[in-house]
């Protein structure tokens, strides 16, 4: 994933702008509330990406599919469904795309064998809002040089995650990160500590040194990316853990500030205005306390169900509330892009993903994260992308 942190999340924007949403109007707590059956007024079903990345995804949620034990039970809303349930389910869905190319012919067979869910949304409105995020490309060095002076960290041995419900059944599910000072529990180095107080500094923890700590809490919102070495030689990292701090919006910081406006407010424009002034950067990028540490992968980059992501296909949702791996299909706003890398303007589509990951920010029935990939387009697309959509569920009907 970008596991836990975007987890490790990150959707760029909303991370980044955190508070500039209005909460829910009655919180979702419950898997079984945050989907409801649709049994009129279906969407249309089509697809504005290729076959061949669809296929990719599915087999790649059938690969974590198949490592769980057939008795697993996945919650739809109301209803309940084994694993196996939910492998024959995407194996008829792959059956039914190869075998109906005619638009009409495909939306009757999905009518006729899968049930429908939509979302219950992210203002209990039933839409949902809908993020972006990306796989960053960041130049960087093994070695620390004039240029490359900001290192990032693989996980400290001394960081601990404890699972309190070892402690306390009502505690089942949550976590502490820690670390132990003498004989006291405390909470973890924060982001000020690590990167100014250089508290981990000479434990051999360096993975790589990046040029600029924004590009280091870019690499951290999004969980993993691509380091270009001078070289040209490339390295993959992705999320190993966090300090455990929650984390806090700079982007919410810089509007309260009065640095930058919310209509103005982009990953771009952060970037532009940190560049103006970088006598505040170390104050701005303080003000969240929360650090990610980093792994060296081989490929990836991978979600909390342990696939790797495919791009455009794979989606990061509140996994407290929705079905790991499951079939999603959504209708909501992407970008076009002129040739000088701007947004000409904004048009509907709808597509097929798989539930592939979740985030930090990733939270309640109708928050969405799609994860764009490595190119140009992933970026922008990532940088802003927050627009309200439509979010639904697909399962086959039981054999009766």
């Amino acid at each position: 994933m970008f596991q836990v942190y975007r987890c490790v999340s990150a959707l760029i924007i909303f991370l980044i702008i955190g508070g500039c949403y209005p909460l829910v109007k009655k919180e979702v707590k419950e898997p079984a509330e945050a989907l409801k059956r649709v049994r009129y007024f279906w969407p249309k079903f089509y697809d504005d990406m290729d076959k061949d990345s669809l296929e990719l995804a599915i087999e790649r949620d059938l690969e974590y599919l198949n490592r769980l034990e057939d008795h697993r039970v996945f919650t739809y809303g109301p209803d309940k469904f084994t694993v196996e349930h939910i492998r024959d389910s995407l194996r008829t869905f792959s059956q039914i795309i190869k075998q109906n190319s005619d638009i009409k012919k495909f939306n009757r067979e999905l009518r006729k064998k899968f049930f429908l869910y939509k979302a219950a949304g992210w203002r209990g409105d039933k839409k949902a809002l809908f993020t972006g995020y990306f796989e960053p490309i960041i130049n960087g060095n093994l070695e620390p040089d004039s240029i490359h002076l900001y290192p990032i960290y693989k996980r400290p041995d001394d960081l601990l995650r404890i699972d309190l419900g070892l402690f306390r059944p009502k505690f089942h599910g949550e976590y502490i990160t820690a670390r132990v000072d003498g004989q006291r529990l405390i909470p973890y180095y924060t982001r000020r500590d690590i990167a100014e107080g250089k508290v981990l500094e000479g434990q051999g923890l360096e993975i790589a040194w990046l040029k600029d700590p924004l590009d280091i809490a870019i690499l951290q919102i999004q969980g993993s990316g691509i380091i270009k070495l001078p070289s040209g030689d490339t390295i993959r990292v992705g999320y190993s853990a966090s300090n455990g701090h929650p984390y806090k919006s700079i982007g919410r910081y810089m509007i309260d500030k009065g640095y930058i406006t919310a209509d103005d407010l982009s990953l771009q424009t952060i970037r532009s205005y940190l560049d103006d002034y970088p006598d505040i950067k170390e104050e701005i990028l303080n003000y969240n306390p929360s650090y990610v540490f980093f792994r060296s992968l081989e490929n990836g980059p991978f979600g909390n169900i342990g696939v790797p992501l495919t791009p455009g296909r794979s989606l990061a949702l509140d996994d407290r509330l929705f079905p790991k791996g499951a079939l999603v299909f959504i209708c909501c706003q992407k970008p076009t892009i002129e040739k000088d890398g701007k947004i000409a303007e904004w048009t509907p589509f709808c597509r097929f993903l798989l539930n592939q990951d979740t985030g930090g920010a990733i939270k309640g029935a109708g928050r969405a994260d799609i994860f764009w990939g490595s190119d140009p387009y992933a970026e922008v697309a990532a940088g802003h992308l927050k627009h309200e959509g439509e979010l639904y569920f697909l399962v086959k009907k039981p054999d009766f």
